[in-house]
């Protein structure tokens, strides 16, 4: 078996992780596959062999890799779908950085859940995703998105007006900073920040929530997520900001950007003790009373 690794940052404090994540995969007789810049970081400071494989680019997981393992937190996550994309590998998140509700397996439990991929005690979650079309296709192949689209104001404090409509009917022009249109992936992140509501994976909508309105009867919306999206955005300045799960790109006024639901799905690694709400309770600690 053929075992993708991705991290972005190797440190005193993470360097112990990695070492024992690939200890083990080595003991199973696994193959280790390490992205190339972390291939080096280890070899610099961990002094690990050089002749462990590597993958640079998405065309490598069409190549035999069966699982990868994406070490760090949600933007490691993030970066480690850019590599997977459509070829089916599914992905485990171990989470070495802070929140984690995509890399939701701990770092104290590494050996355990390493001993449940062996026993093949787990199932796959299928997470959706938003496929992004601009006029000027400013994300090339990266056009794809597992948590959000962001569309922004840049430079200037003056809100923006976004023209939006679903399915060819108008919707509504939001005056405000910006228009989230969120996954139910993406709902616990930047979409939660903005008072968007909380979607538990597998509902098939997406969540259009803004940023900052100012008409304070307009709400986060949540609709199906069959239906196109069209995004038009009005304002004093020329350009602004169009972000896909964090990777921004300048765009004109009056451009028009579709969404519509990717064509392909995320295989996330799920444990049966290890479920969504499991993980919301804990990470924003729901259920607590501090006063007891």
């Amino acid at each position: 078996m053929r075992v993708a690794l991705y991290g972005r940052k190797v440190t005193k404090i993470n360097v112990d992780y990695y070492l024992q994540v690939i200890k083990i995969l080595d003991g199973f007789g696994w193959r280790v596959v390490l992205e190339e810049e972390l291939k080096q970081l280890l070899v610099q400071k961990a002094g690990i062999s050089e002749n462990y494989e590597v993958f640079n680019c998405h065309r490598d997981f069409h190549k035999g890799i069966e699982l990868a393992i994406s070490m760090g937190g949600d933007g490691t996550f993030l970066k480690t779908v850019s590599y997977v994309r459509n070829s089916g590998v599914p992905i485990l998140g171990i989470n070495t950085g802070r929140l984690g509700f995509l890399a939701n397996i701990s770092k104290e439990n590494i050996e355990e859940t390493m001993q449940k991929v062996w026993n093949k005690e787990y199932e796959f979650q299928s997470r959706s995703l938003l496929r992004v079309h601009t006029e000027e296709d400013l994300f090339g192949v990266d056009n794809f998105a597992l948590n959000e689209l962001g569309l922004h104001k840049k430079d200037t404090a003056s809100m923006i007006t976004v023209h939006v409509s679903l399915d060819n009917n108008y919707l509504n022009s939001y005056w405000a900073d910006g228009l989230i249109v969120a996954t139910p992936t993406g709902s616990t992140a930047y979409n939660l920040a903005c008072g968007g509501p909380i979607v538990t994976p597998g509902c098939q909508v997406h969540i259009l929530t803004p940023i900052a309105p100012h008409n304070l009867n307009v709400r986060p919306m949540v609709v199906p997520d069959h239906l196109p999206i069209s995004l038009e955005v009005e304002g004093r300045d020329r350009t602004y900001l169009l972000s896909v799960d964090g990777n921004s790109k300048s765009i004109r006024q009056g451009e028009i950007v579709v969404l519509r639901k990717a064509e392909f799905m995320i295989n996330v690694v799920k444990f049966e003790n290890n479920n969504f709400l499991d993980t919301i309770r804990n990470k924003m600690m729901w259920g607590i009373d501090p006063r007891n």
